[in-house]
């Protein structure tokens, strides 16, 4: 029996009629009802005509998260009065429940995607309705673009809504235009429940510090934990605390551990009984309840007895290093849309209370939403999809947001190398196959070339776990968590069970899986594939079984152990394993799962299997280089003869010939390290570069800079022919610096003839002397005793740029500076002549030096020479 008081109480209803007509004559809309209105669950069964008097439809309802696809399709079949799997049935990996009669499916967006592939057109299908877009999970994403795809060119009239509970519904609304040019898709709103929330801030206390990778501050947890406590204590209701991460979740509920209240953990990985018991509510007279989540309860599903609310204020987020192909998670603040959709919680069922954990001055500086998947994840997968789809740039899809191009090139290199794609980017056939396993492309290629070396069984087995990261307490060494999980009674070793038979049956026929040619051609076409190792019928160990599946997963990731230490990656990435690790020292590892922070030279191992160097050799093939490599090393130029996996060394021999152009290349690193010094600077050199530096400063071209940054950037141009024929450091310390800088000089305009005029070695001075002149300052300097410039009144110029006159005593040493000599003869002589006069007598001292003679000896001598 439907349950018509039920659906009478959920908002939404009142905006069905116009969402049905806008689907009528539009085709598509966007819905934005704000959480609790009954979005998820009321609208698609008026859609499907199982309530109201609308025509039967078939509708598909994608969700982004397992919990939620159930959660909303056990409510939506408790609306009508019956069991999951009539009228209403879902999809999720590995599980279906839905049979003939089903009008109302949920899937997740990736089930969606797998079967948009498989069947564009979506047969028999009448209504796609995409739930939570505001979340922006790159599944959902590309999910819509392909349904705009294909209402553009496939099936007009398959109708499309875009659902989002939060005031982004503009950018949705313009993304669905109509096919019809009547413009942006039409926006229905529903109003929100008239259950309204007391938001109060709680910031922790000071010294709490931020929290960085997957570290979060246990001062922090404190602080959450008594927040809880403080909320059981003033107001009624079950709790919802929002964390950011399982760990988070487990240390929450230790500080909660003697609370008069049943404490309950909910996340992705919970098992199905427990998510099932949170959602479905406390029975009367039951213990109040603490419910500690992770995003999974932010949007899709309404956790009964919730009114109240203490959020954290963090959350979840993937993060790609493309450079090193690692993935990680990163702790960041939620944004306002997060944090509303949070508060949403509260007021489902009555007045709520929500406790945020940070100050009314951080919340009034969130960022509006998170940030889109597509422009923070690894697109590896993304990148397969959209070439399967025949656009291997996304170029011509409906995206909110274009992927970053640094990220498409690197995911584009990943499916190359494992023959997914060709030289275009177009999907292989191999790549197709891989397309439709509900793999990562790189497991998919784990899978499909693991299973002909080790069987399919045995190669599904360690691809589950590698599909998902196996809990904390089954260990770092994955041949061990392998062990753990085929005895384990756990929620995870129930799911991984459940992924072995999926992708058993997935990677073809059983054992025979490889009679279609599939797994040696598509090893070949990998550069990389294993070969065989004892074949299907299973011939190595479990350990070298884990080993070389995960290897073959990520070839960048096998890792050889340093001398000094830890381990190198193939990508050039460092790692290190945990204190404790159960790995020992192996000489070579495969890693499966590591992190690195953005404060860490190095990236932590959480997951890794033994490997040895015949395996990291077939399963990075690909990566496999052998050549001369002559490089600057410890001042020198080091020459040898390497075998290489990616950055990891295999064989090295010294070189005692090594190619002049590459040790040309060497050297020329060796300056870019070390500078010019590296080259013979006398005298004359040096002040010739002073010479050039000011003339370029003062006149520009064609004069050459002779900076430093310059003189490296045009190396190869004026030190040569003599670079050309150095071999070593010391070839490059007998190369005269001077006259390759004569090289720089501007011979084709014929001003190089003009150097010895525009700035000068020396000047003479009345006294007949050819005075140096020092260019190595900001401007030039004559230093010269001042009885040489009597009878100078115009200062000496270079350039057109008055010269700095050092006068000098006759003992050489500072008397005066001056960039005016007339000025310096009228008003500063004076000084100077009554300070040194007595000091030097036999020198001439005249009371008007600018009219006397100019003289570089002693008064004596020069009444003798007259």
């Amino acid at each position: 029996m439907i349950r018509n008081d039920a659906l009478d109480r959920l908002p939404v209803r009142h905006a069905v009629p116009e969402l049905l007509t806008a689907l009528e004559e539009r085709g598509t809309a966007v819905l934005h009802a704000p959480p609790g209105t009954g979005k998820t669950t009321l609208v698609p069964l008026a859609l499907a005509g199982l309530i109201g008097d609308g025509p039967a439809r078939r509708v598909l309802v994608a969700e982004p998260r397992r919990m939620a696809v159930r959660a909303a399709a056990r409510r939506m079949a408790w609306l009508l009065g019956e069991e999951v799997g009539g009228a209403v049935g879902f999809s999720v990996r590995g599980e279906r429940r839905a049979g003939p009669a089903t009008r109302v499916e949920v899937v997740t967006t990736g089930v969606l995607l797998q079967r948009l592939q498989r069947d564009p057109e979506l047969a028999g299908v009448d209504v796609v309705l995409l739930d939570e877009c505001h979340e922006r999970h790159l599944d959902a994403d590309t999910a819509l673009a392909f349904l705009v795809d294909v209402r553009a060119t496939l099936r007009p009239e398959l109708k499309l809504i875009a659902a989002s509970a939060t005031s982004d519904a503009k950018a949705w609304a313009d993304l669905l235009t109509v096919l019809d040019g009547t413009g942006p898709a039409p926006v229905v709103r529903a109003e929100g429940r008239i259950h309204g929330s007391a938001i109060h801030f709680a910031p922790p206390p000071a010294g709490v510090r931020p929290a960085h990778g997957t570290w979060v501050d246990p001062a922090l947890l404190r602080h959450v934990a008594a927040t809880v406590r403080e909320a059981l204590e003033r107001h009624e209701g079950d709790v919802l605390c929002f964390l950011p991460g399982t760990g988070e979740i487990a240390r929450t509920a230790g500080l909660l551990a003697d609370v008069d209240a049943e404490v309950l953990q909910l996340h992705g990985r919970a098992p199905a009984a427990v998510q099932d018991a949170v959602l479905r509510g406390a029975g009367p007279g039951a213990r109040r309840r603490v419910v500690l989540a992770t995003s999974v309860a932010e949007s899709s599903l309404t956790v009964p007895g919730v009114r109240i609310v203490v959020d954290s204020g963090l959350a979840r987020e993937p993060r790609t290093d493309h450079a090193r192909g690692l993935g990680s998670l990163a702790t960041v603040p939620v944004s306002m849309a997060v944090a509303t959709q949070r508060t949403g919680r509260a007021g489902r069922e009555g007045f709520g209370t929500v406790y945020r954990c940070w100050s009314a001055a951080e919340d009034a500086r969130q960022v509006r939403f998170p940030s889109p998947e597509i422009k923070v994840a690894d697109l590896t997968d993304f990148a397969l999809r959209v070439a399967c789809w025949g656009d291997p740039t996304a170029s011509g899809l409906a995206l909110l947001d274009a992927p970053p191009a640094g990220a498409m090139a690197a995911a584009r290199a990943v499916l190359t190398a494992v023959g997914a794609v060709d030289e275009d980017g177009r999907a292989t056939d191999r790549g197709v196959r891989m397309s439709r396993l509900g793999l990562h492309p790189r497991l998919a290629r784990a899978l499909l070339d693991g299973a002909a070396d080790v069987g399919v069984r045995r190669a599904a087995e360690v691809v589950a776990l590698l599909s998902e990261e196996p809990p904390r307490e089954y260990g770092d060494d994955l041949a061990a968590a392998w062990r753990e999980a085929r005895r384990g009674g756990d929620g995870y070793a129930a799911r991984w069970r459940a992924e072995v038979r999926r992708l058993e049956r997935a990677a073809g026929t059983g054992q025979g899986g490889t009679g279609d040619g599939e797994g040696t051609a598509g090893a070949k076409a990998g550069g990389g594939g294993a070969g065989r190792a004892g074949g299907a019928s299973g011939g190595l160990g479990e350990d070298a079984v884990a080993g070389l599946v995960t290897a073959l997963a990520f070839p960048e990731r096998v890792a050889r152990a340093r001398e000094q230490g830890g381990y190198l990656m193939a990508s050039g990435t460092g790692a290190r394993l945990s204190e404790g690790s159960r790995l020992g020292s192996p000489a070579w590892l495969a890693v499966a799962v590591a992190d690195r922070t953005a404060q860490s030279a190095t990236a932590r191992v959480r997951l890794a299997a033994v490997v040895d160097e015949e395996v990291a050799r077939r399963a990075a093939g690909h990566l496999l280089r052998a050549g001369e490599e002559v490089h600057w090393e410890d001042g020198g130029v080091v020459a040898r003869s390497v075998e290489r996996l990616g950055a990891v060394e295999l064989t090295v021999r010294p070189l005692r010939e090594a190619g002049p152009g590459l040790v040309r290349e060497a050297l020329l690193d060796g300056l870019r390290r070390e500078g010019t010094a590296l080259l013979r600077w006398g005298r004359e050199g040096a002040e010739l570069r002073q010479r050039l530096a000011f003339l370029h400063r003062e006149l520009g071209e064609p004069w050459p800079d002779v900076a430093e940054e310059a003189l490296l950037a045009r190396a190869g141009e004026w030190l040569e022919p003599e670079l050309s024929r150095a071999r070593r450091r010391a070839d490059l310390g007998r190369i005269d610096a001077g006259e390759g800088l004569r090289r720089l000089l501007p011979w084709a305009s014929g001003e190089a003839g003009r150097l010895d005029e525009l700035a000068p070695e020396r000047i003479e001075v009345p006294s007949g002397s050819r005075i140096r002149v020092d260019y190595g300052g900001e401007r030039p300097v004559l230093a010269v005793k001042l009885q040489e410039m009597f009878g100078l009144a115009e200062t000496p110029r270079v350039a057109g740029v008055p010269v700095v006159v050092h006068l000098l005593s006759p003992a050489g040493r500072p008397a005066a500076v001056t960039s005016d000599l007339a000025s310096f003869w009228r008003d500063g002589y004076r000084g100077v002549r009554a300070e040194l006069r007595g000091r030097y007598p036999k020198h001439p001292w005249p009371e008007d030096p600018s009219v006397a003679e100019a003289t570089r000896h002693t008064s004596a001598r020069l009444r003798r020479e007259r």
